[in-house]
């Protein structure tokens, strides 16, 4: 109870820090890609997703890495990965930032939220219908076509939602299955996310504290090894090391 209690001055303190963060990298990333181009606007993304990382200190929370022995030297990429809550998202950008990660995103995030709609819609992620799957296939092709051509990577969530407790939801495969047809010489990073969704374990308000969040990088995989049931093993190893909700 008292943590609860602490956690309504420290959350607003941290939402200042946090929506003060998106408005100010909003004009930068403007400035950046229009003035300066793609890889300033790359830099400028980076930049943003750290000082988000850090704001989220003021909540107690912790980041720890889990790497493999060894990550490929270059893209393309496609990395899968468990949803806990939009925290997921900073630490990828951020210590995946050599690799230019894109996402598969819902249509609805494209619009209203400074900096980050404006990254989802002008730096390489697309936006997905998921109610049209004409649509949704469209951007997919175009999203395995655009890291097969460029060596960068593509993020998806296939759960489709975050776990509201971090207990895994099916995955969906329709879209991870697109990337890879469309992607044939990349490479798939499974991750593991475990604690993030405790961030948001009261709701939107006020924010959870003292979260420890891990990110488990499974060894790559190369999508021309691929069979049949690969999907199902990917899922399988990505849910492996979530831990139970507490």
């Amino acid at each position: 109870m008292f943590l609860k209690i602490l956690a309504y001055p420290l959350t607003v303190i941290y939402l200042i820090c946090f929506g003060c963060c998106l408005v100010v990298f909003h004009p930068i990333q403007w400035i950046c890609l229009n003035v300066f181009g793609y890889q300033a606007h790359t830099n400028s993304v980076c930049l943003l997703n750290w000082c988000l990382m850090r704001c989220t200190h003021l909540l107690g929370t912790t980041y720890n890495f889990h790497w493999p022995d060894k990550l490929p030297e270059q893209g393309p990429l496609i990395i899968v990965a468990n949803h806990q809550s939009m925290y997921d998202i900073p630490p990828i950008i951020w210590h995946l930032r050599k690799y230019h990660p894109k996402f598969v995103s819902k249509k609805e995030l494209g619009k209203g939220i400074p900096s980050v709609s404006f990254n989802l819609r002008h730096g390489g992620s697309v936006l997905i219908d998921r109610k049209d799957r004409k649509q949704a296939l469209g951007e997919l092709r175009k999203m395995g076509e655009y890291i097969e051509a460029t060596g960068r990577s593509a993020v998806i969530f296939p759960e489709g939602t975050r776990s509201r407790d971090g207990a895994p939801k099916p995955f969906r495969t329709f879209g991870l299955s697109m990337l890879i047809k469309y992607a044939p010489s990349a490479q798939i990073l499974p991750i593991t996310i475990n604690n993030s969704w405790k961030m948001l374990r009261y709701g939107k308000f006020p924010h959870g504290l003292g979260a420890r969040i891990h990110f488990y990088m499974h060894p790559p995989i190369s999508v021309s090894s691929l069979n049949p049931e690969s999907i199902n093993e990917i899922e399988a190893l990505i849910t492996s090391k979530i831990t139970p909700s507490k």
